[in-house]
């Protein structure tokens, strides 16, 4: 009951609120000069667990990626089969050195892999928020 416990406690830790009441839609802004928030989402992704030579298990999660300006929130947008690819190469890094189905995912570690490899990806993003995440055995 304690590992249920804890694996609760750290998916909901793990899952951060989207500023703006949750509006994961690309935005411009509105006029004036304003800027507002230039989210684009992520469809969710599941790498496998490996645990020496065999899946234990499935680390999955859904990323919403904050762009800088409206014009990188396109570019993201129509360029989202590389950032997924490179969403999934940091996620079974991280899967395959930090994972595993039966404790809880480090989120803050996570995201720092992720951020990073997205950055890289796309200089436009300014960072990557995951709004859910969990690691389940086989």
């Amino acid at each position: 009951m304690r590992n249920g416990t804890m694996a609760a406690l750290a998916l909901t830790a793990a899952v951060m609120p989207l500023p703006g009441g949750g509006d994961a839609r690309a935005s411009g802004g509105g006029g004036g000069g304003a800027e507002g928030l230039n989210l684009v989402t992520m469809e969710q992704v599941v790498v496998p667990i490996i645990d020496a030579d065999r899946v234990s298990g499935s680390l999955r999660f859904k990323l919403v990626l904050e762009a800088a300006n409206a014009e990188a929130a396109a570019k993201a947008t129509a360029e989202m089969p590389m950032l997924r690819q490179a969403s999934v190469a940091a996620g079974l890094e991280f899967a395959r050195l930090n994972a595993s189905g039966l404790r809880a995912v480090d989120a803050e570690e996570l995201d720092h892999d992720l951020t990073a490899a997205l950055k890289i990806a796309e200089p436009g993003i300014s960072r990557v928020l995951i709004v859910e995440v969990s690691a389940s055995s086989s």
